[in-house]
């Protein structure tokens, strides 16, 4: 009796109780129950947001640092890398940090607290759609939580970057198009314009398949999306143009092993999972696969009574599949002119396998409670309790949930001796925590990995120059190298590690081998045994020293003679 209940409980659908207390009360059990998944993820996150005070997430840290002048406008001044990253923020989203700023909550603070929020969107919305489709609770809850697991292996939504708004304005969207609400559709593509512009693109072909015969809304949209596109289209980017992919092709940076590897002479390996190139996303839990089976089932009603309550709103899930793939190949024809292929995939079709999976599994749930029933086989009870742990517990089992890549510094002392320099102070290394000063140290970078992105040819012109030039002035025993570099760019001060002048720190510095030919010429003159002539400064020009780093300044390199 309690099992034919329990299963009445978790299977009913919301549109075959007689009971309005019974559907508020399902209803609202898996939504809070979705909900507070939710904000225990957001939290595991958060753990490792403040488990430090120099701690800031990898993505972040190419909008975060530059924000800083929504706090204080003298910081970075004439800041190549701050104007850069810049210009290709969008506005939305650099409107929501810089209102934030205002209110008094620092940018580097709001990239940690804003994926917790984005979260619970996410959470609301992919309920809700997939009872749009299919109107058992339980699979609005299964749903939302694979979809959360798949988003908290991966540093998309952690990273509170404009990938991050894709998932909630994405489930939104597709939400109030289920429900023809499109008023409220038309914001949500104004507000994809403004956040993340690949995404009007998938929104758009989506709009192109289901309103082929609502003229008014698919032309009154498409010029919402005109509008709101028109100041990217029309402002021409100081930096640009773009890489061409014939330019592309000759760019080590652009291959395996290179700063953002795109290209790869494995075609398995570039078409099905190049981080940037591949069609499969990584969709990570297990489970999430198992809706690559939902086609399958709904073939059989007859067996599977639940699968008469799909509604005809499920031809939504092949759409959004079409679309992306059509995206995908189209974004491979139009290289970097659509950005890259994979931004039409990896984030929809996460939402399509996760919400398809939610309605597989429940279908079976479904099954296996009925056979059970009748038949008394420990089997279908003990498999059920099986898929039941794994989809609440995998993620602890797992060993590396939530993936966040949050990068934590120790180096206090270097940013609280940095942060009492004047504000126009320029720094160079070719240390990685480069990549972290111009967002914990708050002042400019001549170079680093993190801000070296190879798309935009004046840009990136200028930082490859940049690099070659340190390059060649860190690793050459004339010191007039080094002093030309100081006064062609202005620094001020020279970070070094300690073991900057060995010749495994080179080597291990795999983005630097796209510099050619000084990269191989600092090789073979360490090899040689030669002494850059900076390694012979150290303790005549230190500022500062601690246990890896020794800052020099770059007056006392500039008025020193020839060691």
């Amino acid at each position: 009796m309690i099992f034919s209940q329990l299963h009445e409980f978790v299977t009913t659908p919301i549109n075959e109780t007689s009971s309005t207390k019974h559907i508020s009360n399902s209803v609202l059990l898996w939504l809070t129950l979705s909900l507070v998944f939710a904000i225990f993820y957001g939290i595991l996150g958060l753990q490792k947001a403040f488990r430090g005070e120099y701690v800031v997430q990898d993505d972040a840290r190419e909008y975060v640092f530059w924000m800083q002048q929504f706090v204080d406008s003298k910081l970075l001044p004439n800041d190549l890398i701050a104007n850069y990253f810049q210009s290709i923020t969008p506005l939305g989203f650099a409107f929501i940090y810089k209102l934030m700023a205002s209110l008094g909550i620092h940018p580097l603070l709001l990239s940690k607290i804003l994926p917790i929020v984005l979260g619970l969107i996410v959470a609301v919305y992919c309920f809700w759609l997939c009872l749009e489709i299919f109107p058992v609770p339980i699979a609005g809850f299964i749903s939302t939580l694979l979809l959360h697991q798949s988003l908290w292996f991966k540093s998309d939504l952690v990273s509170a970057t404009p990938k991050a708004f894709i998932y909630p304005l994405l489930l939104a969207f597709l939400y109030y198009i289920l429900r023809e609400s499109w008023a409220i559709a038309c914001f949500i593509i104004v507000l994809q314009g403004l956040f993340y512009p690949p995404l009007l693109l998938i929104s758009l072909g989506i709009l192109f398949i289901r309103l082929r015969s609502n003229y008014f809304w698919l032309v009154t949209m498409l010029g919402l999306a005109f509008i709101v596109m028109l100041p990217y289209a029309l402002t021409s980017s100081e930096f640009g143009p773009v890489v061409t992919a014939s330019q592309a092709r000759t760019m080590p940076e652009l291959w395996t092993g290179g700063r953002h590897p795109f290209f790869d002479n494995n075609p398995w390996r570039f078409w099905l999972i190049g981080q940037h190139s591949g069609i499969l996303p990584p969709l990570m839990p297990p489970l999430i696969w198992l809706g690559l089976f939902l086609s399958m089932v709904l073939r059989y009603a007859s067996r599977f009574p639940l699968v008469k309550l799909v509604k005809s709103q499920v031809n939504i899930l092949p759409q959004i599949i079409i679309v992306s793939l059509t995206l995908y190949f189209a974004a491979h024809a139009l290289f970097l002119k659509l950005f890259f292929p994979t931004r039409y995939t990896i984030h929809s079709l996460r939402i399509v396998m996760a919400i398809a999976a939610g309605i597989f599994l429940t279908i079976m749930l479904d099954s296996f409670f009925r056979t059970y029933q009748q038949k008394r086989q420990i089997w279908q009870l003990a498999l059920t309790v099986t898929l039941a742990a794994v989809l609440v517990l995998y993620p602890n089992l797992s060993g590396r949930f939530p993936t966040t890549d949050y990068r934590q510094s120790g180096e206090s002392s270097l940013y609280n001796f940095l942060q009492q320099q004047p504000k126009d102070s320029l720094i160079a290394t070719l240390s990685d925590e480069g990549d972290n000063i111009p967002t914990f140290g708050q002042r400019s970078i001549l170079v680093s990995r993190e801000y070296a992105l190879p798309f935009h040819l004046r840009y990136y012109s200028s930082i490859r120059q940049r690099t070659i030039d340190l390059i060649r002035a860190q690793y050459n025993p004339n010191l007039t190298a080094a002093k030309q570099l100081i006064q062609k760019y202005g620094v001020d001060l020279w970070l070094l590690e300690r073991t900057a002048f060995k010749l495994e720190y080179l080597t291990q510095k795999t983005w630097l081998r796209s510099f050619q030919p000084v990269f191989t010429e600092a090789v073979n003159s360490l090899k040689q045994g030669n002494i850059p002539a900076l390694a012979k400064l150290a303790s005549r020009c230190s500022v500062l020293d601690s246990e890896n780093f020794i800052l020099l300044k770059a007056d006392c390199i500039v008025n020193t003679t020839q060691p």
